[in-house]
């Protein structure tokens, strides 16, 4: 359990290194509101440094809610962020308000010289849904969901390309609906909102991180066993919940789930919400623990960094699964 605290429940996370060390971003809340599920909606984000990924010094809160009436100012759940050519820290995180109950999910932009003092970009709401990604609908979701942007460099383009959890609003099947959300900027300030770059097999895909590996391009997202359509259990097995991953042909696909087995799964649930850090020629996989097998009590913190290698015909495992 290498980033845990004691008076507060951890749990998702992304990193980004900056020389020698490692920032690790994590949404935090405190243990005095008693019922983990609480967490959510008492959310603000910690901050920690580390130079192995396994020994880590916190910094305390570095981003939280706005002060009210504001469009994130019930909660700001994931992001990631991002270095610019300004030489400005990105942080493009998910916001939701009070006055619609945290129903309407949106992204939000903020910046940094330091990596721990962020300001919003105006309003800090820079992307919100279309007509083709699913509005909130009472009996079918709980909410809209629009959130956990990953932004990367284009590697086409001088350009940037953002990934977020997304549900298709032409896809009438609940379990097939489920979608990898699409966006273009040409200055991280400015985004045009795209066709979604997947949709199908889950009722929800969280958590995206698009990356490359090896001339290789993945996908990776973490969902729930209730989420599986019959097209996933046909392709991955068993339903669990955890982390599993789409290849792609690059950035922009086409892409497809992996076949199973699960990459990183279990019933009831584990490690989830998972990131794959390359640290010293490895891939490394970080995410928080959910509840304890023994107490069924939420554990609320980061598990020890898992290695994760990529096999010849581009399929990844867990090192100690093989």
């Amino acid at each position: 359990m290498v980033l845990a605290l004691k008076d507060k429940w951890i749990w998702d996370s992304w990193y980004v290194q900056d020389g020698d060390f490692w920032h690790c971003f994590y949404l935090q809340a405190p243990k005095s509101i008693g019922d983990p599920e609480l967490r959510h909606w008492n959310v603000s984000y910690g901050h920690a440094t580390s130079r192995d990924l396994v020994n880590w010094d916190h910094l305390g809160t570095c981003f939280a809610p706005a002060e009210s009436p504001a469009w994130d100012d019930y909660t700001t759940w994931t992001g990631s962020v991002v270095k610019g050519n300004d030489g400005s820290w990105h942080l493009f995180y998910t916001g939701t308000s009070r006055a619609d109950e945290g129903k309407h999910q949106k992204l939000g932009h903020a910046v940094s010289s330091d990596l721990h003092s962020w300001k919003r970009v105006g309003s800090g709401l820079v992307l919100d849904r279309d007509d083709r990604y699913e509005e909130y609908q009472s009996g079918r979701w709980h909410d809209r969901t629009f959130r956990d942007p990953w932004v990367i460099r284009d590697p086409d383009s001088d350009g940037w390309l953002m990934y977020f959890t997304a549900r298709d609003a032409r896809v009438s099947g609940r379990l097939d609906a489920g979608a990898i959300g699409f966006a273009t900027s040409d200055d991280l300030y400015h985004w045009e909102l795209q066709d979604p770059i997947y949709t199908g097999g889950f009722g929800e895909l969280e958590v995206p991180q698009v990356f490359e590996h090896d001339g290789r391009w993945y996908c990776l997202f973490c969902t729930a066993a209730r989420f599986w359509s019959e097209e996933a259990r046909d392709r991955i097995g068993t339903p669990m919940t955890g982390t599993h991953y789409l290849t792609g042909d690059g950035p922009r696909g086409p892409w497809r789930v992996a076949p199973g087995p699960m990459l990183d799964g279990a019933e009831p649930a584990n490690r989830y919400a998972a990131r794959i850090v390359e640290a010293g020629g490895k891939m490394k996989l970080m995410g928080f623990l959910m509840d304890d097998p023994e107490t069924g009590l939420f554990q609320g913190v980061i598990d020890n960094p898992a290695d994760v290698i990529a096999t010849q015909d581009g399929r990844l495992t867990l090192a100690e699964t093989g």
